[in-house]
């Protein structure tokens, strides 16, 4: 998302992070596999390391965007909620059927993930620099 909204001349206007909602990555860089498919797009991971998302995590951000349904319902209970209605699944801003991203660790295919990353990320940067109007305001 970073790396679309810089290419889009639209950096300075977003804060973005990642985080995981549960323990097991926790400090360790990016995955192997998801960085090859991020360098070969000119993107550049070094000095990531996961963190676990939490509870003031919610007040800070305007959005919270979730790969999955199970991230969403972990999201939501680390959150205490949804009171607010920032949290969403990637894939509501892209043109899919799906709701969910696909899980590279059980399909192996990072470059699906990939896909389904990049629709998601541009569906989102285009309806936050007000090129299709918002579902419901973000």
């Amino acid at each position: 998302m970073r790396h679309l909204a810089q290419s889009a001349g639209a950096g300075g206007q977003f804060y973005i992070e990642s985080a995981a909602v549960t323990d097991e990555e926790i400090g360790n860089p990016v995955y192997p596999p998801a960085r090859k498919i991020l360098a070969q797009n000119g993107i550049s991971c070094d000095g990531k390391r996961a963190r676990k998302t939490a509870p003031s995590d919610y007040g800070k951000f305007d959005l919270i965007v979730c790969m999955d349904s199970d991230n969403l319902r972990r999201a939501r209970a680390i959150y205490g909620g949804d009171p607010l209605g920032k949290i969403r699944l990637l894939l509501e801003f892209a043109d899919s059927k799906r709701t969910d991203v696909a899980d590279p660790w059980y399909t192996g295919d990072f470059s699906e993930t990939w896909s389904d990353v990049l629709a998601g990320c541009g569906g989102l940067l285009k309806r936050c620099l007000g090129a299709e109007p918002p579902a419901r305001a973000i």
